[in-house]
């Protein structure tokens, strides 16, 4: 890590524990957000101390490294995506540690890494939950700016969504049926596969 890093990371910690909001932090943990380290900093908070650093993939690799609620979500929010490689995607998905990272990073950084869908059928295939959650909200993501999938694709999306509704957590479950809603939003034909492959599910959001 060169000085100049270290320095602004040192910046950065003394700036979140000024904005410490321990009410906000303590609920959070109640509702089972568990860090190493939260200062319960708001969203809006961030996203303003981002807009002064700018993209900084060092900085970024550096912030996530510190396990601390503030540092994990600064780091999504800091990050040039398109400079990630398959290792560093690897190591951030295999590190979320709850569903707020998880759906958090998700939205920030993994719809706009190379190869985004691959990654994502990747994670949906995976028994992890958090994994889950990642790829299903990064495919609603991608549906969303128009991202086609082939026949292949369709068959294993929606054999894989039909487990994860079965046997997956309430969080998972919503990142699946989000990302169904935006594929069927994309086409009569993708919603007539949805409707018929769902029926079954008594569901009614499509």
């Amino acid at each position: 890590m060169t000085q100049e890093i270290q320095d602004k990371l040192r910046e950065i910690k003394g700036r979140f524990r000024l904005r410490m909001n321990g009410d906000v932090s303590r609920s959070m943990r109640e509702k089972g957000l568990n860090y190493k380290l939260n200062w319960g900093v708001s969203l809006p908070e961030l996203k303003a101390i981002a807009s002064e650093y700018g993209k900084n993939l060092h900085l970024a690799i550096e912030l996530w490294k510190e396990n601390i609620r503030e540092c994990r979500i600064l780091a999504t929010l800091i990050i040039p995506s398109e400079e990630m490689d398959k290792d560093l995607v690897d190591i951030w998905v295999n590190d979320l540690r709850n569903q707020e990272l998880a759906g958090i990073t998700a939205l920030n950084v993994f719809q706009y890494i190379n190869g985004a869908k691959e990654f994502a059928f990747n994670w949906i295939a995976s028994d992890d939950e958090l994994k889950l959650q990642c790829g299903y909200n990064t495919l609603a993501r991608l549906f969303m700016k128009g991202e086609k999938l082939e026949i292949r694709e369709i068959h294993e999306f929606i054999d894989q969504a039909q487990v994860a509704l079965e046997d997956s957590s309430i969080a998972v479950n919503k990142a699946v049926l989000a990302a169904l809603n935006r594929f069927a939003e994309s086409s009569d034909n993708c919603a007539s596969i949805v409707k018929s492959a769902f029926k079954e599910f008594n569901l009614d959001v499509f």
